[in-house]
């Protein structure tokens, strides 16, 4: 992460872009104080939940996208009773 103050940023505007673009977030500084980070809008779009379906939500899975194959079949085991607190003797 690269921090920047405001003038800075304002002055170097496309590379801040630029950098984000690729991943590496940028921090602006005003009076010295962090005040803003700029992102990319790939990052934006994964942080923020606000829009997204839920068949978004599970498309972007990372465990899907890391060819992980969960077996979320649905089990037909019967129940079974369990004594939670001790009543059975």
């Amino acid at each position: 992460m690269k921090t920047l103050s405001i003038l800075e940023g304002k002055n170097k505007f496309s590379q801040v872009v630029a950098s984000a673009a690729k991943g590496e977030p940028q921090i602006i500084t005003k009076n010295g104080k962090e005040t803003a980070v700029v992102i990319s809008y790939e990052e934006f779009r994964r942080r923020s939940s606000a829009g997204r379906s839920l068949s978004e939500f599970m498309l972007d899975n990372p465990v899907r996208k890391h060819g992980i194959d969960l077996d979320l079949s649905r089990s037909n085991d019967v129940d079974r009773e369990i004594d939670l607190f001790g009543d059975d003797d």
